[in-house]
């Protein structure tokens, strides 16, 4: 059925191959039992989206209402829509596709064979928001594993502000962690104003504001312009001590940065990240 430039029939079926194609460890949901359905249920989706589930439903069964660009945006966060699916979702819905209202978290395959291919670097990719949104074996050796996460604790910002506790569960910790907060307090700012109509922007910012006072001091001071930090030194539980050099790509048309993570050549970090690289995310510090 195409009424009104609105291609129900479509719009259904599209909504729900990319909702069964995704995972709940995906979006950072825990699996649950009895999921009979594959994929993500609709009344997650429609959480995630930021709409009811009846209206979901609806869209579904092509028998919804023509969503807003507002909806459209928050379906295709949701469902994790890649460029060419957003601007596919616009069309069956009948409202051209116009620039994307938030951060983008697809990263580009040249940019996932990149990672793949630093043997001997621990790289990671960071959302707008300061989220992890990729990484390489070593990155987890070295960090953490990202992948054993809910999608809200993989959010760097978020864990340094309102997290603190979780930093002792933690299998690293930075010696500048401080500098870290402040300067990603001043980047989430200048990314605010970029997407002032995203909601998951909006929804970090204010759970922030109102949970930590020291973000609510750098917020107030609206200051946008960090300081690059070239040097990190990342204490392991197990090899102690690493001081690495910190490098950071930016990739222009994503709104996305890649944090490379090296060792100078023969020195006695270059020997911890070769050993990490054998013993993984392997815990020697527990018995059998």
């Amino acid at each position: 059925m195409h009424t009104g430039g609105v291609d129900r029939r479509e719009l259904a079926g599209f909504l729900r191959s990319r909702r069964e194609r995704i995972s709940p460890a995906d979006v950072g949901l825990p699996a649950g039992p009895r999921r009979r359905t594959p994929g993500l249920r609709r009344e997650e989706v429609a959480q995630l989206a930021f709409i009811s589930t009846e209206y979901y439903s609806r869209l579904e069964q092509a028998r919804g209402p023509r969503p807003s660009r507002e909806v459209l945006a928050g379906l295709a966060r949701a469902l994790r829509l890649s460029d060419a699916e957003r601007d596919h979702l616009h069309h069956l819905a009948g409202a051209p596709p116009g620039p994307t209202a938030g951060p983008s978290r697809e990263v580009r395959q040249s940019i996932l064979d990149l990672l793949r291919r630093l043997p001997h670097a621990a790289a990671i990719v960071l959302s707008a928001t300061y989220e992890v949104i990729a990484w390489n074996d070593l990155a987890t050796a070295l960090l953490e594993d990202f992948s054993a996460l809910p999608r809200h604790e993989r959010n760097l910002v978020r864990r340094a502000f309102l997290a603190p506790r979780s930093r002792e569960r933690l299998r690293y910790s930075l010696s500048d962690v401080e500098a870290f907060a402040h300067a990603a307090a001043r980047d989430l700012r200048a990314t605010a104003a970029r997407y002032p109509d995203d909601p998951e922007v909006a929804a970090l910012v204010g759970d922030l504001l109102s949970g930590n006072a020291a973000f609510a001091r750098l917020w107030a001071a609206h200051d946008v312009h960090s300081e690059l930090t070239l040097r990190k030194t990342v204490n392991h539980p197990l090899i102690g001590p690493i001081t690495l050099n910190c490098d950071v790509l930016d990739i222009t048309d994503r709104d996305q940065r890649v944090v490379i993570y090296t060792a100078e050549p023969g020195s006695p970090a270059e020997e911890s990240l070769r050993l990490l690289s054998v013993i993984g995310t392997q815990r020697m510090d527990v018995p059998g």
